[in-house]
């Protein structure tokens, strides 16, 4: 006898999730600005912090090749049918997911390793050099670290298990912090990120810990190839695709930032773009994995105006909230920054400078929170191929924007492009995803 399909498990409503989540992001994750503070107060702004967050930006757009592949994406969906259509089926497939990042990840971890080890030593020399070579190895590992991570984050958000997730990262967070305060005297700068791995491998644990033992979820390691793990891979491309494409705009900032002749002024601009998006971090941690698992079950029962409805509906209450919250910021600026940066070896200047850019980042920050919803929506609705067209139009314009407003502005016009690509990209995101949703009540109506 054939297998039935299964409905999907009963789920609990999304604002309510949302909104008991939202406290324990606070309470749990609090400790996660500690590192910038951390890094600014022991080494101020200056060469080897330019050189780290350099290295961090180079890895994070390597990365997206990795983990992006899992980080809200279009595995939630496609676990979605497989539990409906094919529940027996789901440790073969989840085995073979998890052998398959093994292999590609440590294959691309090795190859961007070799690649940037090359491209740091055209681009630094002496003792920055030397900085930024040591730091390549835990990069390279925690690429492999972050995508097994978010695997398993997805593979529980597809369960409507999201409650684990801020604990494993609670603990991640401690445990970085642990590393830094025990040995940055010892390896200097470079511990951050050693922490970072030491962090990522522990959050593993707790997750994999949950999923297979509270959850009673099953995996068979394998490396096969079924159709489920194909669709997937072809809804990933795009994903990945426009993530690297997008990923390349930070880069693009810190050399445009080194242009500038401002002392540390790629440091001044990552930590100042850190505090305007403080409010979206929580925004992606108690919202958007419950809103694309959401979307992602209604998108499975074929429900198309539940998914539009949905989004609406989220697209103005997030809008709402952070253009709240981004006056809130601009109004306390000076006396925030000051509390939280102005120690150690940062500046009063750098503290100055940094208000000066804060607002220039606010202006995006509306837009950015309508451009992360609309993104899982379009990936619920497996759109996910026009993530490479979107990215294009993204990293194209931010280069744009870049060249003409830092001639004016400095480090203010880079901000200030960040913001105006984020609103663009947000407004033909909206565009394309009610030719979608047509799309598909006529394929329905057919």
């Amino acid at each position: 006898m054939s297998e039935g399909p299964e409905p999907a498990p009963k789920r609990p409503g999304l604002a309510k999730t949302a909104l008991v989540l939202l406290p324990m992001q606070v309470v749990l994750r609090g400790f996660e600005p500690i590192l910038p503070l951390l890094l600014a107060g022991w080494f101020g702004r200056s060469v080897a912090t330019d050189v780290y967050v350099l290295s961090r930006q180079v890895f994070t757009l390597a990365g997206s090749l990795v983990f992006s592949a899992y980080t809200d994406s279009a595995l939630v969906p496609i676990l979605a049918e497989e539990r409906r259509a094919r529940r027996s089926e789901l440790p073969s497939l989840l085995g073979a997911l998890l052998a398959h990042t093994w292999v590609v990840g440590g294959v691309l971890a090795a190859f961007v390793g070799a690649l940037a080890s090359a491209w740091f030593a055209y681009r630094f020399d002496g003792t920055a050099l030397s900085l930024a070579l040591e730091m390549v190895v835990p990069f390279c590992l925690a690429l492999v670290a972050t995508s097994t991570r978010t695997f398993l984050g997805a593979v529980l958000a597809a369960e409507h298990s999201y409650f684990v997730q801020p604990i494993a990262s609670f603990v991640s967070i401690l445990v970085n912090l642990s590393v830094l305060l025990l040995f940055h005297d010892r390896l200097g700068i470079a511990v951050f990120p050693v922490g970072a791995l030491a962090g990522e491998l522990v959050a593993i644990g707790v997750l994999a810990w949950y999923a297979l033992r509270a959850r009673g979820l099953r995996v068979r390691l394998n490396l096969s190839r079924p159709p489920a793990l194909v669709a997937f891979a072809r809804l990933a491309s795009g994903e990945v695709g426009g993530g690297a494409v997008t990923r390349v705009n930070p880069v693009v900032d810190q050399f445009m930032a080194g242009l500038s002749g401002v002392v540390g002024g790629g440091f001044l601009l990552w930590s100042s773009n850190d505090v305007a998006f403080l409010p979206t971090s929580l925004l992606q941690a108690a919202l958007l994995p419950v809103l694309l698992s959401h979307l992602s079950d209604d998108f499975a029962a074929g429900d198309i105006d539940a998914v539009r409805r949905t989004v609406v509906r989220a697209l103005g209450v997030v809008t709402a909230l952070l253009l709240v919250l981004g006056g809130l910021l601009w109004a306390v600026r000076e006396p925030l920054l000051r509390l939280v940066y102005l120690h150690g070896e940062m500046d009063a200047e750098g503290v100055r400078r940094m208000a000066n850019i804060l607002p220039y980042h606010l202006v995006g920050l509306a837009p950015f929170g309508a451009l992360l919803v609309l993104s899982r929506a379009h990936v619920a609705v497996k759109n996910s191929r026009i993530m490479v067209g979107m990215g294009i139009l993204n990293a194209g314009c931010n280069v744009v924007f870049n060249v003409v407003l830092v001639r004016y502005l400095g480090l203010e016009g880079i901000a200030l492009s960040t913001s105006l690509v984020q609103a663009a990209v947000a407004v033909v995101f909206w565009f394309q995803f009610e030719a979608r949703v047509a799309a598909l009540r006529g394929e329905a109506a057919v």
